[in-house]
C-alpha cells in the first residue's frame, strides 16, 4: 500500500494562500509573484498527485491516503483505493 498525501492537504494551503495571504501581498509586486508562484507549484502537484493515483490503478497498485507522517497502520482514518476487482 503506497502511502500519499490527502487531496485535502494542498486544498488547505491553497485556500490559506489565496484567501488570506495573497490579498494582503498584492500591494507588494515581487511578494505577490513569489505567492502566485508558489499557487502554481501547488497546483501542479496536486495534478501530479493524481496523475500518481491513475498509475497507480493503471498497474494494480493498491494507495491510500495520509493525514499525517506519524500515523501508524492501527490508526489509519484514510480512503483507501483497492485496485483489485
Amino acid at each position: 500500500m503506497i502511502p500519499l498525501p490527502s487531496p485535502i492537504h494542498y486544498e488547505a494551503v491553497l485556500q490559506l494562500l489565496e484567501q488570506q495571504t495573497l490579498p494582503i501581498v498584492r500591494q507588494d509586486p515581487l511578494l505577490a509573484e513569489q505567492v502566485q508562484q508558489l499557487i502554481i507549484s501547488l497546483r501542479k502537484a496536486a495534478a501530479q498527485q493524481k496523475q500518481l493515483e491513475a498509475s497507480c490503478q493503471q498497474a494494480h497498485v493498491d494507495y491510500e491516503f495520509r493525514w499525517s507522517i506519524n500515523q501508524s497502520e492501527s490508526d489509519l482514518v484514510t480512503t483507501e483505493h483497492s485496485t483489485v476487482s
